[in-house]
């Protein structure tokens, strides 16, 4: 009698599509023929799991089998619901390799392995260029493909064959105890083959040591560690195998007169006390080049910050500008003519505490404290 689909998987009649496939990986993962030295029992289980998963997957399959049960595809031709084309192992394969993919691809496993390395590079900017976006030339020294063999690591004709230390596997495995350790093959490097005549500039790697200079474009509005990705500009692959990927981990300098949060620029701006009181006008230069003409108003307290929208940073990836944000220190003279203190000794004659209302509060509060 067959066994339940339902039960092979372990899931309920009511379970969703989510949770027969979650439960299909699980088991494929832990039956998988390829992880049991070809075990009959093990490929067993794993056909009759493929094959529950193929029915119950499908909503007009799995209607029809929690209908009529097995006998729904008993008249089809071919033993189960994959027809008369799936009696062996290969229609099984087809279903995990469509859901597992690369995993357990022996060849796409081969390509990773021969791909080249990602690359890492710091690229240091000013906030001007980090503003307006910027052209770069850089220079990294990695490997790359050898001109002499045109990357094909051999200077023969002679096609390459097979790897005789991992048979073409690309990986060559190792028994540790209770346990199977895989590794890259160091005979092939991964790629699974090797050459007759390997190059002598490369010795047979396909690649070599090379400095070369790349202009990158950096967007508008990058800031401190933003990450910009050069597809195809890292190390070269193995014979000439897909390259890996450019990293450009940005860094901004110090700037003389704006600090950044995100898209906001802020800036401090020192003015005299008389100013402060009075109010009037100040200019600072904005990050693009054009100046920007700042309206103190009478009264204003050192620390006070203003807000000037659309002055600051390019936004990334996106449009406007953030705003510039302007901090005001209030600075007390230091040094003063005698006509300046005469005039400050006649104002502070005239003052009856409430030209400066915090103050007048916090002594006021005092008093009260000490019982004045």
């Amino acid at each position: 009698m067959a066994t339940d689909y339902y039960e092979l998987l372990g899931v309920p009649r009511t379970a969703d599509e989510k949770t027969i496939k979650a439960a299909y990986r699980k088991l494929a993962m832990e039956s998988h023929p390829d992880r049991h030295g070809g075990c009959t029992d093990k490929e067993a289980h794993f056909k009759a799991i493929s094959e529950a998963y193929d029915c119950l997957k499908d909503p007009q399959k799995r209607a029809a089998y929690d209908r009529f049960g097995h006998a729904a595809f008993q008249n089809g031709g071919g033993g189960g619901p994959f027809g008369a084309g799936a009696g062996g192992f290969e229609g099984f394969s087809d279903i995990f390799s469509s859901i597992f993919g690369e995993f357990m691809d022996p060849r796409a496993q081969r390509a990773s392995a021969a791909r080249g390395s990602d690359l890492r590079y710091d690229l240091e900017l000013t906030l001007e260029e980090a503003f307006s976006g910027a052209e770069k030339t850089i220079s990294i020294q990695a490997m790359a493909g050898c001109e002499q063999c045109n990357a094909s690591g051999s200077i023969g004709q002679t096609a390459a064959r097979a790897c005789s230390s991992c048979g073409g596997a690309g990986k060559v495995r190792a028994q540790q105890g209770f346990f199977v350790v895989e590794r890259t093959c160091p005979g092939c490097m991964g790629s699974g083959e090797t050459v007759a005549d390997p190059c002598p500039a490369c010795d047979g790697d396909g690649r070599a040591h090379k400095t070369r200079k790349l202009s990158v474009n950096v967007p508008a509005g990058v800031d401190e560690g933003t990450r910009i990705r050069v597809a195809g500009e890292g190390e070269a692959g193995v014979r000439g195998a897909a390259a890996g990927d450019l990293y450009l981990f940005v860094h901004l300098k110090r700037h003389a007169l704006f600090s950044r949060e995100g898209s906001t620029l802020i800036a401090e701006a020192p003015i005299s006390f008389t100013t402060a009181a009075l109010g009037g006008c100040i200019v600072i230069p904005g990050i693009d080049g054009e100046k920007i003409e700042l309206k103190i108003p009478a009264g204003i307290q050192s620390g006070e910050m203003l807000r000037h929208r659309g002055a600051g940073m390019s936004v990334l990836n996106g449009r406007g500008r953030g705003d510039l944000m302007t901090r005001i220190l209030v600075e007390t003279p230091t040094k003063l003519s005698k006509d300046q203190k005469a005039i400050l000794e006649q104002f502070r004659e005239t003052e009856t505490g409430d030209e400066c209302p915090a103050s007048k509060g916090f002594f006021s509060r005092i008093r009260d404290k000490l019982g004045g």
